[in-house]
């Protein structure tokens, strides 16, 4: 079934638009609550942006007028709201939150009661429900004033202690890390769980105002980290973006590392140790090749999915995989989360400089990138790949030059207007042309801004 409105992580877009607004949210809501198939509580999150508060009340109004008991979490990171559907049996679970996007947008997604986020399937299945646009909120909040609203206090606290068991009591004693909260819902439960281990933690991007989250601080913008990771010594530096499902890490040399190489230490790990389950890690299509060599070298097994972590997180319960992610920084380690964990994923990786008392910048070398560029052009209108003639007859071209060397994606992003563009091959001369002619060829077919 098409999704109208849901992305490749829920919905998605500028607050006070078309959808992003209190009324859609409750509407939104109402729709959930209404599919459901068992009424019960629904654990509601947000991060830090100024728009969350109101766009919370409106869900929780919603989901009230469906049939739904919405308790509110407040200022959580996403990993925790999907911890606690799971842990507290819970029937649902929404976060107010745009991830990595500027303070401007906002969006909502779904967690199911296991903690895992809503298929496709699911999602087209809400969006079937939406009731039609009410022009105000009165009917309903009249169902549900703000001082009915019910919350729990302690999701923090669970999420930091449940993160915090990847590592023994105090193992993290002597060590300078320098973490980034990207202003977002994680800028006092990583630092917390950090210290609990005994770490000395060098905070930035951690007081967060409501309008500076991302904002030239996390994981899409890792410069300052790396910078102070070099000035203060630290042994390893950690950035996360918004809602804390994501995780970058900096060597101590400060040299950025993406979730590719994340992955590919943790499952060569892994594979050593002979704790991989089914020898097998999945990721996406928009992860370098050199990962399926490291796996392939080490013994284990590469599965590929379309992006998003949720295709990732299906793809690792067909397989019988604990491991999986993207190069973006989500990391599912599922033994841990039952979805993309910032926190997790970083002591998993401290985890391993642990075990075998190697700095990070050694334990990158396990993957030898192939060549790599990547573009994103912001469009006016997407339209189906498909009708894309120009681009199309480029892609197929390069794509037979490139042959078992190399190769291209190309695809919208589906949480922004965006095209984004992908080569691999034997060099970095080969790459750059091949990316440029993607680009040439995209302006011709669309409205690039």
């Amino acid at each position: 079934m098409k999704r109208q409105y849901f992305g490749t992580d829920g919905v998605r877009g500028l607050y006070g638009g078309l959808v992003i607004n209190e009324e859609f949210a409750a509407r939104l809501g109402f729709a959930a609550a209404t599919w459901l198939k068992k009424k019960g509580r629904v654990f509601i999150g947000r991060d830090t942006r100024f728009s969350g508060e109101t766009l919370e009340a409106a869900v929780a109004a919603g989901l009230k007028a469906g049939g739904g008991e919405p308790v509110a979490l407040g200022v959580v990171p996403t990993p925790a709201v999907a911890r606690i559907v799971r842990s507290r049996a819970a029937v649902l679970g929404v976060v107010i939150t745009a991830s990595h996007n500027p303070a401007a947008d906002n969006g909502i997604k779904f967690f199911g009661a296991n903690g895992i986020k809503l298929t496709d399937a699911e999602e087209a299945e809400i969006e079937k429900i939406l009731p039609p646009p009410l022009g105000n909120l009165n009917e309903f909040t009249r169902q549900w004033p703000n001082q009915e609203g019910q919350s729990l206090s302690g999701a923090a606290e669970d999420y930091i202690a449940g993160a915090s068991r990847v590592l023994a009591p105090g193992s993290l004693g002597g060590w300078r890390i320098v973490l980034d909260t990207a202003n977002g819902s994680t800028f006092a439960t990583s630092p917390a769980a950090l210290r609990n281990l005994g770490a000395e933690v060098i905070g930035i991007g951690n007081h967060p105002d409501g309008r500076n989250i991302n904002d030239a601080v996390g994981s899409e913008h890792p410069d300052t980290l790396a910078a102070l990771v070099r000035a203060r010594r630290a042994g390893i530096g950690i950035a996360h973006d918004g809602d804390g499902d994501r995780c970058v890490l900096c060597d101590e040399q400060g040299s950025v590392l993406d979730g590719d190489e994340i992955l590919t230490i943790l499952a060569t790990h892994a594979l050593t140790r002979g704790t991989l389950a089914k020898k097998t890690l999945v990721i996406t299509v928009q992860s370098n090749l050199g990962v399926d060599a490291a796996l392939q070298a080490a013994g284990g097994r590469v599965c590929r999915t379309p992006v998003g972590d949720r295709y990732v997180i299906e793809r690792m319960f067909a397989e019988g995989a604990v491991l999986g992610g993207e190069s973006s920084g989500h990391i599912i380690c599922s033994e841990v989360s039952p979805t993309g964990d910032g926190l997790v994923a970083a002591l998993k990786v401290l985890e391993v400089m642990l075990a075998t008392g190697r700095p990070l910048s050694e334990l990158r070398r396990v993957l030898r990138k192939f060549p790599q560029r990547t573009g994103a052009l912001k469009v006016r209108v997407p339209k189906p790949l498909e009708s894309l003639a120009t681009l199309n007859r480029v892609i197929a071209l390069l794509t037979n030059e490139l042959g078992d060397q190399g190769r291209v994606l190309v695809r919208f992003s589906g949480t922004e207007a965006k095209l984004r563009l992908l080569v691999e091959g034997p060099t970095d001369a080969i790459v750059a042309s091949g990316l440029a002619r993607l680009e040439a060829a995209a302006r011709l077919d669309l409205d690039v801004l």
